[in-house]
């Protein structure tokens, strides 16, 4: 892979890799790039100079601390924003025009167009981890970088990235209808918690799902 890609393709892929996964070294990314740690060094250094990259430094047991390497907030905008500026205008003339209870029948509509839509593409899947491999399908492809792993005896919904983050600080309601869309379209049979929250600063947005 990394032989035949472009520095500027190379760089595109590191960033992806540090929004899906977070802090990494570099020598965890060129085992995922498949070439030198010396090449990515080269590519992080090159994004540091553009702002787009930052590193920590973390102990090691033995020898010289390791460089954990982010992305910035100046990154944000390589990533989709869901037309940002538009949706926040449209949800601030919605309060002004209508009130926080017409803002919140809107937040209701959304939620519940993106449960009917939710339900036709999960469709019959019988498993909660046929259900939740659809659904980070579906929030994958609307743009969230979604990731579904094993975790004790349920599983972590990851979103590694907000394309309406903006949108939802701006109205707190749209996050916690997404509670409502998750419970709903999975089913009665499991529980849906949030545990990482971009909105409270953390990196990712998490769900914990498990059977009730």
């Amino acid at each position: 892979m990394g032989k035949n890609t472009s520095r500027s393709g190379t760089r595109r892929v590191i960033q992806d890799l540090l929004k899906r996964h977070g802090p990494r070294d570099a020598a965890a990314l060129a085992d995922d790039l498949g070439i030198s740690a010396m090449a990515v060094r080269q590519h992080l250094y090159a994004l540091r100079d553009e702002g787009l990259v930052a590193f920590v430094e973390e102990p090691r047991p033995i020898g010289r601390p390791a460089k954990l390497w982010r992305l910035t907030q100046a990154a944000d905008a390589l990533f989709p924003d869901g037309h940002a500026d538009l949706i926040v205008e449209l949800i601030e003339s919605t309060k002004t025009a209508f009130g926080p209870d017409g803002m919140d029948r809107l937040v209701d509509a959304r939620a519940d167009q993106q449960i009917e839509n939710y339900q036709q593409r999960i469709g019959a899947a019988k498993t909660l981890r046929s259900r939740l491999q659809r659904l980070a399908k579906i929030r994958s492809d609307e743009g969230y970088m979604a990731d579904l792993e094993k975790d004790g005896d349920g599983y972590l919904l990851t979103e590694n990235h907000c394309p309406i983050c903006t949108a939802a600080a701006s109205c707190t309601g749209i996050c916690a209808a997404e509670l409502r869309v998750f419970q709903t379209v999975l089913g009665d049979d499991v529980t849906v918690e949030r545990t990482d929250h971009i909105l409270a600063g953390a990196r990712r947005c998490a769900y914990k799902v498990a059977k009730a």
